[in-house]
């Protein structure tokens, strides 16, 4: 019923499943490289009941939105996605070692295997997703991306006026601003505006950024799935330092800092028991970071993923190094610390979690045993009761616990963060809505 523009799908608005969760969600094993279809990712947006949010409300990351801009350009030109982008894109910037990669099955000349950790020891092949199209599957060069770079400062190919709509941040409806243009994430890094993107497949890691003002940019690549996501961070500050303000949030209309060296030592453990807790993202409800300390060593575990390990760049910010990630905790005026910023692909904010979690005994926690299937994604999963607690199976995936949060609501692990249950007026459960971040809202029916 309402209408989605090409503008809302390439700033990440449209109110669309975001395919990759949806499709894990529903049992494919994307980190053993399970292939999807164009077609299947099309089919699964003709399926969502309603969008996730009215277009232009709301800004949330979305492969969907440019695998279905493949298709647009495809059906307007009467062209490949990757011959049209060769001719028009690659071509004309010189790029020559520069290609899309229609599918998994497709062989890029010279270009590299991705790897990662094999379970006992070594390493192993990781492969890449399918359907990544338009959401990835560009196989360049450092010297060509640094061509597609350097077009952003000169314009000369496209023009200035294309330049500037892509890097201009998007308005939403309410007036709020995204740090996202057409493509491209537009903010400021310790006071330099900066114009960025990274990007993550199965084994694949890049990090692109480029700091208009200085003419600068920043280039990272790998083939490695346990890359070392702070190299980035690292690399600029090596650099640029002479231009960089100090790492930590400037109060309002103060004069930048100077940029400081900050030494990991100097931070006292003890004190990031403050900072310990739970904190619920914003624009991603169910979607929780939780803080930990054990003895000296820090740690931060999200919703429906690993526990990794933090490391301070100042008294109130930490840096991930297995991913391009950093937190920046907030004190309120009274000294207490009730929210934090994620930085990562942009600025997330969370807010503190103090509400104590429901306790459900056994005989309440039998009314959601049961079967339940997705019209949507054609699933099923099944609830049990193993040893006192609820645990949500897949055919195809690990078994994942359930763990209480608020009364009838249940966080889990990866590819469903979140469960949350329904019941009619008699009490009965009718199902369950499964949220994944970047997908939510999809139901689940009880089976009779």
């Amino acid at each position: 019923g309402e209408t989605v523009t090409i503008r809302n799908l390439l700033t990440h608005t449209s109110g669309y499943r975001e395919f990759l969760n949806a499709f894990a969600m529903g049992g494919r094993r994307l980190d053993e490289g399970d292939y999807i279809d164009r077609e299947e990712i099309i089919k699964l947006v003709e399926r969502q009941p309603e969008l996730q949010n009215s277009p232009g409300s709301e800004f949330n990351y979305n492969n969907t939105a440019f695998a279905l801009l493949t298709v647009v350009v495809e059906r307007i030109t009467d062209q490949s996605f990757p011959k049209w982008m060769a001719e028009n894109v690659f071509g004309p910037l010189g790029m020559d070692d520069t290609a899309v990669r229609p599918h998994r099955l497709f062989i890029i000349p010279n270009s590299s295997m991705g790897y990662g950790p094999a379970d006992g020891g070594g390493f192993r092949e990781v492969l890449d997703l399918g359907g990544a199209m338009g959401a990835g599957g560009i196989y360049t060069t450092m010297d060509d991306l640094a061509l597609w770079m350097e077009n952003l400062q000169t314009g000369s190919y496209g023009g200035s006026h294309l330049v500037e709509q892509m890097t201009t941040r998007f308005i939403l409806a309410d007036g709020d601003t995204t740090s996202y243009g057409l493509g491209l994430f537009v903010d400021e890094y310790r006071g330099l505006k900066r114009i960025h993107h990274g990007g993550a497949d199965a084994a694949h890691r890049s990090h692109f950024a480029f700091y208009p003002e200085l003419g600068v940019g920043v280039l990272v690549h790998s083939n490695f799935a346990s890359f070392d996501g702070s190299i980035p961070s690292s690399v600029t500050q090596a650099f640029l330092a002479d231009h960089l303000t100090a790492d930590e949030e400037e109060e309002e209309g103060a004069e930048p800092a100077e940029a400081v060296a900050f030494d990991p030592e100097s931070f006292d453990p003890e004190s990031f028991d403050d900072f310990a807790g739970r904190y619920e993202l914003e624009e991603a409800e169910g979607f929780i970071l939780t803080f930990s300390r054990r003895a000296d060593s820090l740690f931060t575990q999200a919703t429906g993923q690993q526990e990794l390990q933090i490391y301070p760049t100042s008294d109130t910010t930490f840096e991930l190094r297995v991913v391009d990630a950093s937190v920046t905790f907030h004190r309120n005026d009274d000294g207490e610390v009730t929210s934090l910023t994620l930085h990562q692909n942009g600025d997330h904010p969370a807010n503190r979690i103090e509400e104590e979690p429901w306790t459900p005994d056994e005989a309440a926690l039998a009314e959601f045993v049961g079967r339940y299937f997705s019209e949507e994604l054609e699933t099923f999963y099944t609830i049990a009761l193993e040893d006192s607690a609820l645990v949500l199976q897949h055919r195809r995936l690990e078994d994942a616990p359930l763990t209480a949060g608020s009364e009838d609501t249940f966080t889990a692990g990866f590819p469903i963060a979140r469960v949350d249950f329904a019941r009619d007026e008699e009490g009965s459960g009718t199902g369950f809505t499964a949220d994944a971040g970047r997908t939510r809202d999809v139901w689940f029916a009880k089976e009779d």
